[in-house]
């Protein structure tokens, strides 16, 4: 058994809104439970329902911008630029620019669907 664990095919999530996930590692992928990271793509003008995840989520912008409202406060994320949003904070993230937006997130514990709690739209 290796000491390491090089991922080379990760797990494409099945989307509808035309948003592209690849995690590399959490629980669709390698079965992590304590943390979860995965590259992003939301094209220009996505956006997803209102959350209230059970986990603390990083994500870090490579190339674009999105729109985060968190708990009734607008926050612009652009490439270069990092945030920290607190589990139990109620957040919708958006990309409602021209251009796509490339990030990488890393929830703790992992992403589920059972801990992210989305509101219907």
């Amino acid at each position: 058994m290796s000491n390491y664990f090089k991922q080379t095919k990760p797990f494409v999530v099945p989307t509808t809104d035309g948003k592209t996930i690849e995690e590399h590692f959490g629980l669709a992928s390698t079965k992590q439970k304590n943390f979860s990271i995965a590259h992003m793509i939301a094209p220009a003008n996505w956006s997803e329902p209102f959350q209230t995840p059970q986990f603390d989520e990083v994500t870090i912008m490579i190339k674009g911008k999105k729109l985060l409202e968190i708990d009734n406060e607008k926050v612009e994320l652009s490439a270069g630029e990092s945030i920290l949003i607190k589990k139990g904070s109620r957040v919708r993230y958006s990309n409602p620019f021209e251009e796509d937006a490339e990030y990488w997130a890393v929830c703790m514990p992992a992403f589920s669907i059972d801990l992210v709690n989305r509101e219907n739209e």
